[in-house]
């Protein structure tokens, strides 16, 4: 999971943990990554200072990654997808890391991989029922306790500037809040 310390990253790492998935959560910094280890994360890769594809391999005992999570892009996403495990799916969420990767479509044709595009935009726009559902079954889950969205920092709007500069500097973890007074 490439980015697992962001907002949206933060709910991937808790939605897996809730349905019994091992989570290998990567991201830039030791405290980012503990951060996803009380979120649920089994497993932590630093993707700034560990060998991603090396580390993958050896937590999956060779096997590789049944589905990726990347909201980052850039030049994590080619050493992800050749993580990949047989049949396994590589979820497109988003590219904060700035560079759009350049895949070499031989590697979903050697791993049997499906390259997946996950924007809930547009899912609402063209699936409305289905996203409808999926967005009350969501908010059950937090209801009920068994998803703990991260909130890391409550901004009143005179500050919000700051707010947007922690998710563009890469410093926040989880969600910000603009509150209106």
């Amino acid at each position: 999971m490439l980015g697992a310390s962001g907002g949206v990253g933060l709910a991937a790492v808790d939605i897996g943990r809730m349905l019994g998935a091992r989570v290998i959560a990567c991201a830039s910094s030791a405290s980012k990554l503990e951060v996803c280890r009380a979120a649920g994360a089994s497993d932590l890769i630093n993707y700034e200072s560990d060998n991603l594809r090396e580390h993958i391999k050896e937590l999956t005992g060779g096997r590789g990654i049944d589905v990726c999570y990347d909201a980052v892009g850039g030049r994590h996403a080619e050493p992800c997808v050749r993580s990949m495990a047989w049949n396994g799916r590589y979820l497109v969420v988003g590219f904060a890391g700035g560079d759009i990767p350049k895949i070499p479509l031989n590697l979903p044709l050697l791993k049997g991989c499906s390259i997946l595009g996950v924007q809930a935009g547009f899912h609402a726009v063209h699936e409305p029922s289905a996203s409808r559902s999926m967005v009350e079954e969501l908010i059950g889950h937090i209801a009920a306790g068994r998803l703990k969205p991260l909130i890391s920092a409550t901004y009143p709007l005179e500050r919000m500037r700051q707010g947007l500069a922690s998710i563009r500097d890469r410093t926040a973890c989880g969600k910000i809040v603009v509150t209106l007074s």
